[in-house]
């Protein structure tokens, strides 16, 4: 397997994103230095480590989606078990791919999607295999895995970021939920357009890492149906409590 973890995050060509369509942008990435500092007292600074082989993490990925991780994890774990290798997941029926991933819910919609994938990397590669992603320049390796049926952006930095340690910021629910309640982000903004925001707001070599923090600190603390501010360290610059939260005087 290639070393992925030999980028030392050297920005590789990245397209320069507009931060002038982003209101009160300065404002936001000033949040970044504090948060982070306090994020890592809370959590730690996770060090990376490839989570899964880069074609797994994908279709890992496809699996997630409308899903629990425990659900997701459960249909990989089934989908492996049951097929010795993705070649024979791409030529198997459909009806006993669908059997296989059923934990994970979606599966008349999911199990063609996740073949329609593997054929399509062997029609364009002549193998499945996407170890080629690691050399190209980051956006045309984002380019290319979001030209697959089913990949999103969020889709396609997860296995830049996780599989191949690339500089690319996934924002899931609780990083998109966390971002707007700080005020990195937008109110409002869709978590498809917050993926260049996160990415111009966040040093590359804190990637990993600060996106870990905001998803345990989302899971832990600034919960969707109520976040516990009374022991958030984030309090001081969040915008969610010094709107809505704060104690009135």
């Amino acid at each position: 397997m290639p070393e992925y973890a030999a980028h030392q995050y050297n920005r590789p060509m990245q397209t320069e994103f507009n931060t002038t369509k982003i209101p009160d942008f300065e404002r936001r990435r000033a949040k970044y230095e504090p948060v982070s500092h306090l994020l890592r007292e809370m959590y730690g600074f996770p060090e990376w480590r490839p989570w899964l082989p880069p074609l797994d993490e994908l279709i890992d990925c496809i699996l997630s989606q409308s899903t629990s991780d425990t659900n997701r994890d459960r249909a990989f774990d089934a989908l492996k078990a049951k097929f010795p290798t993705w070649e024979a997941v791409r030529d198997a029926p459909v009806e006993a791919v669908i059997d296989a991933i059923r934990p994970a819910g979606l599966a008349n919609q999911k199990a063609p999607r996740i073949q329609h994938v593997l054929r399509t990397i062997t029609e364009q590669r002549g193998e499945l295999n996407i170890d080629f992603l690691n050399d190209l320049p980051l956006e045309e390796a984002r380019a290319w895995l979001m030209s697959l049926d089913g990949v999103g952006p969020k889709t396609a930095a997860i296995v830049l970021c996780f599989a191949f340690n690339r500089p690319a910021f996934p924002v899931d629910t609780h990083v998109h939920r966390v971002g707007q309640r700080i005020g990195f982000l937008p109110e409002g903004i869709s978590a498809e357009k917050a993926h260049p925001v996160m990415e111009a707001i966040v040093p590359p070599e804190d990637y990993y890492a600060f996106h870990l923090n905001l998803i345990r600190h989302g899971r832990e603390i600034c919960k969707a149906r109520r976040p516990e501010c009374e022991r958030c360290p984030l309090t001081a610059h969040c915008d969610y409590y010094q709107r809505f939260a704060r104690p009135t005087p």
